[in-house]
């Protein structure tokens, strides 16, 4: 049998990688919260139709890259087979779920959310089958201070990560309904001047959608987007009005941002903001955290007209570029010495972690073996128990930092290590 392995573009997470993605969800969390996001957790599968009607039968993800299955209805006990597809994003399940509990009545709000969402693309550095998003969703506000408000958000949590330095905003503008279809009639007349020149998959997205030519990865493309029209030649006054403000609002709170012109959304129920916040540091494929306003997708997807704009970002990478997970957990190992003791030890271990140390205990080997296996695991003390100390009440709490080594009283045992790590109870 050969060596069992996890399907590609899959891997297990433990260890630094498992702390640096806990990290980034805790301040992902944190931060969230302080701007009144509430968590919603959606299914990890959805009726493929929640993808399919938002993202387009002909876009990559629906076309090439969703994991989707069919139910057998005899086995699950339904009436008839179900077409379901594990989660590729977040945004559209979130507005599914706002529509399926009758949340319109409780505008605006404000959802996170976070875990895996599934792609069957290529694996690429920090870019799996299986990976992991944070996400946060704000429907029910159409003035472009909710734009402000979220995209500072995404930047608060960044500079937390300690990623301020690392990454630029790239911001643009997609205008509103009629400056879009203005866009949109410009770039067909532009491309489809050049049409013997697209390559297959822009020449079928000619006439569909063309705004997703400019984000082709063919090089006979990107050539041709070079000098494609602009967005800004299409602005209403409005869509004028309404970026001037969302870039009013970043400087006036100190968010830096380039103007990225050739930045878009290809689905027609993006409007106005489109952001991504991009990186150097991790190949071609730069993008750590992306967004946009989605107006017109709760409407897209049976629910009634609401405004919406919203963000994700991809834990792994996020972990990757901020270096967090190294372990700072300093243990207390306790270390009974005899049958007597290792009751005793089970009595101390549990108070010890009622006043929030991390403690372990070392049962097996003699005393140096013991005391090489704490320096090893980083442990700051060890506390060494006998059977004869706990006739005496005592036990020997060793400091690993200094070599210092002084009996000490059971009850005051909580008290010396929690004073000297500065841990509370």
């Amino acid at each position: 049998m050969s060596k069992l392995q996890p399907a590609r573009g899959t891997r297990d997470i433990y260890g630094d990688e498992a702390r640096g993605m806990r990290a980034v969800v805790d301040t992902f969390q944190r931060v969230a919260g302080s701007y009144g996001f509430e968590e919603l957790a959606t299914p990890i599968f959805e009726f493929t139709e929640v993808y399919k009607r938002p993202l387009g039968e002909t876009s990559d993800i629906v076309s090439k890259e969703m994991y989707s299955f069919e139910s057998s209805a005899r086995e699950s006990g339904d009436k008839e087979a179900e077409q379901l597809t594990l989660r590729p994003e977040f945004t559209a399940g979130v507005c599914r779920a706002f529509i399926s509990n009758g949340m319109q009545q409780h505008l605006p709000c404000r959802f996170m959310s976070w875990g895996p969402a599934f792609r069957r693309e290529r694996p690429q550095k920090g870019r799996y089958r299986q990976f992991h998003q944070i996400n946060a969703e704000l429907l029910g506000q159409d003035a472009p201070e909710a734009d402000v408000d979220i995209i500072a958000m995404a930047w608060r949590l960044l500079r937390e990560l300690g990623l301020g330095d690392k990454v630029v905003l790239h911001l643009n503008t997609l205008g509103d309904k009629e400056s879009r279809a203005a866009y949109r009639n410009a770039l067909v007349d532009y491309f489809g001047a050049h049409r013997d020149q697209l390559s297959e998959d822009s020449l079928r997205r000619l006439e569909s959608n063309p705004l997703r030519i400019l984000d082709s990865k063919d090089d006979a493309d990107k050539a041709l987007v070079a000098g494609a029209p602009l967005m800004s030649d299409c602005m209403n006054e409005d869509s004028k009005a309404f970026f001037e403000a969302v870039k009013t609002g970043l400087e006036t709170i100190g968010v830096p941002y380039r103007h990225d012109e050739r930045l878009v959304r290809g689905m027609d129920y993006y409007c106005h903001t489109a952001f991504e916040f991009i990186t150097t540091e991790l190949g071609a494929q730069g993008t750590v955290l992306a967004g946009g306003r989605y107006d017109g997708l709760v409407e897209q997807l049976g629910g009634p007209p609401t405004p919406g704009i919203g963000w994700a970002g991809g834990i792994e990478r996020l972990a990757m570029l901020s270096g967090a997970g190294t372990s700072t957990l300093r243990p207390v190992i306790i270390m009974p010495m005899g049958d007597v003791a290792m009751q005793k030890a089970f009595e101390v271990a549990e108070t010890l972690r009622a006043a929030n140390h991390t403690v372990l205990t070392d049962r097996s080997g003699n005393l140096k073996k013991r005391l090489n296996r704490a320096n090893k695991s980083n442990a700051r003390f060890a506390v060494i128990i006998g059977d004869n100390e706990v006739t005496e009440g005592v036990a020997a709490l060793k400091d690993l930092d200094t070599g210092t080594q002084n009996d000490v009283k059971f009850e005051q045992l909580v008290t010396i290590i929690s004073s000297a790590t500065g841990e509370t109870s």
